[in-house]
């Protein structure tokens, strides 16, 4: 035992709570079940607010910038609003981010190939899945929504099925416009967005459905499946799903925050402590804004008071948002409506709703509470 803070998961929350810690003079470790630190997800939005942390840990969002929020209607391909973007909102690959962090590990101890499977002594030791034990001095818990962390702090709490599926997909384009595009419909919607400077189209594609499927990154799934799903909308869409040759599918929960983020010495960050629905874009960011506010904590009980609230409003606006991407009826005509108006006039006000979220800057001591 030689680290004065052990990091459990190197996904992005993890690797910038190590690095948020390194460069404040603390010593960390990483231990993390996969035998590298490498990541098989796809796309992710990186915000104002989680590129300032990114910039203070002296990396750069590796991807360009967004242009804008392209809210189309689906069915029909029209443009209901093109919101603008101002600077610092990156389309970034997942893995990409995570090569990026892991650059800047140095000498950072980092345990690969090392499966937790239980957590003792009130945080104070790990119990590997080979039956081996790791004494700590306090434990960041960085392992995700299924983690041993958030099995230890929460182990009752149960999330509540959303009644909603998603898709995750990638096919190769070219030309395709350097913004997020969000197709919208009648009980489902479809993200589109591009990576590794256009080279890539990113795919999450939404549906509402009574049954239930396992969640999970990782389920395979028939692109007839999801093809079959928006074969009511427009041809560019219907295009691009066309050319889908492998696609996940996950049950999205709603796991809200997790009533406590701290037990003993282990204390939750990411999705470990408020797994977010992906109607905001904003689970990486408040990772990052997670790890870099811990760091700078003299204490994890003031700093889950402090930072709980603007974790909280976040949650509550990616529910917003779907709820507003699925409308119906004379709803959903009205709401179109006064869409196409805003954007005839301002069509900047819609995300200045979000003032509060974006504008925030964690590493000026600011934006903490929200």
């Amino acid at each position: 035992m030689t680290a004065d803070i052990t990091v459990l998961g190197a996904g992005v929350a993890g690797l910038a709570a190590a690095l948020a810690l390194r460069d404040r003079g603390v010593s960390v470790e990483i231990i993390e079940q996969a035998p590298a630190l490498t990541e098989v997800g796809a796309g992710l939005q990186i915000a104002p607010n989680g590129a300032r942390v990114l910039r203070a840990l002296g990396v750069q969002p590796p991807g360009p910038e967004s242009a804008a929020v392209h809210l189309i209607d689906g069915p029909t391909g029209r443009s209901l609003i093109r919101m603008p973007l101002g600077p610092g909102f990156h389309l970034v690959h997942r893995a990409d981010l995570i090569d990026a962090l892991a650059a800047r590990l140095g000498a950072i101890p980092s345990h690969l190939g090392r499966q937790v499977s239980g957590i003792e002594a009130e945080g104070k030791r790990l119990r590997f899945a080979d039956g081996s034990a790791r004494e700590v001095r306090r434990l960041i818990g960085a392992d995700g929504v299924r983690g041993a962390a958030r099995g230890f702090v929460a182990p009752g709490h149960a999330p509540k099925w959303t009644g909603q599926v998603a898709w995750r997909a990638t096919v190769p384009v070219t030309g395709w416009p350097m913004e997020a595009q969000v197709h919208v419909g009648p009980g489902r919607h479809l993200v589109l967005y591009p990576l590794r400077d256009g080279a890539l189209l990113n795919i999450v594609a939404v549906e509402e459905r009574s049954d239930w499927v396992a969640e999970g990154w990782s389920q395979p799934d028939d692109p007839a499946a999801l093809r079959t799903a928006f074969a009511g909308y427009a041809a560019p869409v219907r295009d691009v799903l066309e050319r889908v040759e492998q696609v996940n599918l996950w049950g999205l929960m709603d796991h809200g925050a997790t009533p406590a983020w701290r037990r003993g010495a282990c204390t939750l960050i990411g999705d470990a402590a408020h797994p977010t629905l992906p109607f905001l874009a904003q689970g990486a960011n408040l990772a990052l804004e997670d790890a870099w506010t811990l760091a700078a904590a003299p204490d994890p009980a003031a700093w889950e008071a402090a930072r709980r609230p603007r974790v909280t409003r976040a949650l509550a606006a990616a529910k917003g948002n779907a709820r507003n991407y699925h409308l119906t009826g004379a709803r959903r005509r009205l709401g179109h409506l006064a869409l196409r108006a805003i954007g005839s006039v301002a069509p900047g006000a819609m995300l200045s709703r979000f003032d509060w979220l974006y504008g925030a800057d964690v590493t000026e001591g600011a934006g903490a509470r929200g």
